[in-house]
């Protein structure tokens, strides 16, 4: 079974290099069924589950607007706030979905998860990343967006998503700790990066830790 976590900020091609290393590994690539399949479980519209999942950066700011008051950005679950409450239900379906995607074997990208998978015999947790200039000027490619609308969608995605680990786990993102690789894709070409993380991921094995 081959299981790899990637976790990238905006312009760091996460959405692009994902899916050609699920396909070196033979294995799912887990991004945008994520969304599709926490409705299934909460039995919410699709659009639902997707204004709550972790790569859409305006439900994320409003969970940072409702918690900073409180000072809970970076610590424990609130228990009485209804819509906080909903807030960590659909997290936590999330993580079912993750979880069961992973033992299977897949490439998942976002989500937290290497932290959500952080004990998972085999697995592979790599940080793709790069400068923020060399990120804006890959996302504008990439995309097909002007300066001032990537710069827009860099600011909101990454503060949003660091707040959602920061939140739920306790943790930065960027902190290259929680994971065992990481790789500038702003340098290195995406090709380069799909066989160094294939070429990782193939000595993961738990014996060889």
């Amino acid at each position: 079974m081959t299981l790899v976590t990637l976790s990238a900020p905006y312009g760091a091609g996460g959405s692009a290099i994902g899916p050609r290393l699920a396909e070196r590994l033979g294995v799912a690539f887990v991004d945008r069924a994520i969304p599709r399949e926490v409705a299934q479980r909460l039995a919410v519209p699709l659009e639902e589950a997707a204004r709550h999942d972790e790569s859409t950066g305006s439900v994320l700011e409003r969970l940072v607007r409702m918690l900073a008051p409180v000072g809970v950005v970076y610590g424990a679950r609130p228990i009485l706030e209804p819509e906080i409450i909903g807030e960590h239900s659909y997290c936590d379906a999330t993580e079912q979905v993750i979880r069961e995607h992973a033992a299977g074997g897949a490439v998942i990208l976002g989500r937290a998860g290497a932290l959500v998978l952080r004990d998972a015999p085999g697995a592979l947790h790599v940080r793709l990343c790069g400068p923020r200039e060399r990120r804006l000027e890959q996302a504008m490619r990439l995309e097909g967006v002007d300066r001032e609308e990537a710069e827009r969608r860099l600011d909101d995605t990454d503060r949003a998503r660091e707040a959602y680990v920061h939140h739920f786990y306790g943790a930065d993102p960027r902190d290259l700790t929680l994971y065992h690789l990481a790789i500038d894709s702003t340098a290195i070409g995406f090709d380069a990066c799909v066989e160094m993380i294939a070429t990782a991921a193939a000595g993961s094995a738990p014996d060889d830790r």
